[in-house]
């Protein structure tokens, strides 16, 4: 009998932290670079392709770019919220010859599990496509809270899933054909609190079920010496996000 998943990550912080994202994309300043940067890339990958979906389903994309992409080449375009489209749990079965996935399977607890569904909601010939970032992305964020915590270091950063992880995962949910790629998005932050801003613009903040204690003064002190710390010639501090791309077929 295969045991039940770890519970790493909260679905109600999970939930609320998407819920609260969507409610910042609506002010003008809101950062979403990181959503269009991605949309853009599987934008290109669809095209390069020529893979012409007629009936499918995009989670994840708040900006709205590949779903209104999608219904530009004629493919009736299915929309899932984050927080509210449940991964983890079984969907209609070959219902949809595309499923794309944007950001949320990597704050899941049952990844294997919600391929498997994934898989199981195409049709034959079918496709699927996950982007997340990956193991190595906000390398700099973990040193600075690093900093940060000094002797009591907490677990105030999401686990991230590898190239290599990655790929046993898709074949062990029974994709065919599975690639598994990554890119790097390079941003240039003037300061901490901009950085984190941005993050909660993007609902990459920390949904995980463990509880760590509050950031004293002390500790945003050091984060914020830290940072400086690594500022270039121009006075800011770049940040690495490593977006894992996950592709496979259903044969």
């Amino acid at each position: 009998m295969d045991r039940a998943p770890p519970n790493i990550f909260s679905r109600h912080q999970a939930t609320a932290k998407w819920a609260r994202s969507r409610s910042r994309q609506r002010q003008p300043d809101a950062a979403d670079y990181i959503v269009e940067t991605i949309a853009g890339d599987l934008i290109e990958r669809l095209d390069f392709m020529r893979f012409e979906p007629k009936n499918s389903l995009v989670v994840g994309d708040s900006s709205g770019t590949l779903p209104d992409w999608l219904r530009s080449k004629g493919s009736a375009g299915h929309v899932g919220l984050l927080g509210e489209f449940e991964e983890e749990q079984p969907g209609p079965r070959e219902m949809f010859d595309l499923i794309v996935h944007l950001l949320g399977l990597g704050h899941v607890n049952d990844l294997p599990g919600a391929l498997v569904h994934a898989r199981n909601a195409l049709t034959k010939g079918g496709l699927f496509v996950a982007a997340f970032p990956g193991a190595g992305s906000l390398a700099t964020l973990r040193a600075i809270m690093l900093e940060a915590d000094g002797d009591r270091p907490a677990a105030r950063m999401h686990p991230l899933v590898d190239s290599q992880a990655a790929t046993g995962l898709l074949q062990r949910a029974g994709f065919a054909r599975q690639v598994v790629d990554s890119f790097p998005i390079k941003v240039r932050y003037p300061s901490i609190t901009r950085m984190i801003s941005d993050l909660r613009d993007q609902g990459l903040t920390r949904s995980l079920t463990s509880t760590v204690p509050p950031l004293t003064r002390a500790s945003l002190l050091r984060a914020e010496e830290a940072f400086d710390a690594l500022r270039d010639d121009q006075g800011k501090v770049t940040e690495t996000f490593e977006i894992l791309v996950l592709t496979g077929w259903r044969d």
